[in-house]
């Protein structure tokens, strides 16, 4: 049963992660999801020290890079009572687990993206579960009728989902790159949501939340918190 829906600090390219910081104290954020997933190390180091500067008490979720030093789990685990990590599952994630975090690995999730390969499978197997992103599933097997993608779900009752996405699903589709493959791809999966009914789309997959989903949007925190209030409505638990 969900408990609690993460805002999230995410940094991709269209998302004011330094914006989104001043708005923690301003809004009187206490907790977030954190997503430094496009940040080199010298910027994270800057993402770290300006967060210190802030209230925030505790980052539950946390996506991981496969670049991370030990240190900053470290971090995360003492500072922040992080408890849930993400990964994806590629050859440098997989080495990364086992020369930097290894002792969290039963904390670190594997995150579903465009492709599902047997080391995805091999990986959550390893390590802590599944870290199910529901925008991604609902693109691939859903829109796009992706029959192995499918069987995903049938994975979730052999191996724990220990944390979520949720993202945008959009009518059109538009290209990305693959971080697996590097192949150009055709998704509708989005990280900026232009309209509440973009996240419609959760309310198929209510049995397989987990107890804290993080949100994984470009939007503010101030359109994020609009967006928890729609996503309590889809989910309708009375324990909110």
């Amino acid at each position: 049963m969900v408990e609690k829906i993460l805002l999230g600090l995410t940094t991709t390219p269209g998302s004011d992660w330094q914006e989104k910081i001043k708005e923690i104290d301003r809004l009187g954020l206490r907790e977030v999801a954190l997503f430094p997933t496009y940040l080199k190390p010298d910027e994270r180091r800057e993402l770290y020290y300006k967060l210190e500067q802030t209230k925030l008490k505790s980052i539950p979720h946390v996506h991981l890079r496969d670049d991370m030093e030990k240190w900053e789990l470290e971090l995360f685990w003492d500072r922040y009572g992080t408890r849930l990590f993400n990964t994806h599952a590629r050859l440098t994630d997989e080495k990364f687990i086992n020369e930097v975090a290894n002792q969290y690995k039963e904390n670190i999730f594997i995150e579903n993206g465009a492709v599902l390969n047997d080391k995805f499978f091999e990986l959550a197997k390893k390590c802590g579960g599944f870290c199910f992103d529901v925008s991604h599933y609902h693109d691939f097997a859903e829109i796009q009728g992706d029959k192995d993608y499918k069987k995903l779900l049938e994975s979730f009752k052999d191996e724990k989902i220990g944390c979520c996405h949720i993202s945008a699903v959009a009518e059109k589709s538009g290209a990305f790159i693959d971080l697996i493959t590097g192949r150009s791809l055709k998704g509708y999966s989005f990280h900026y949501l232009n309209n509440h009914s973009e996240i419609d789309y959760v309310e198929k997959y209510v049995d397989y939340l987990p107890e804290i989903i993080s949100i994984e949007l470009e939007n503010s925190f101030e359109e994020q918190l609009e967006i928890v209030e729609r996503l309590k409505e889809i989910i309708s638990y009375d324990n909110f």
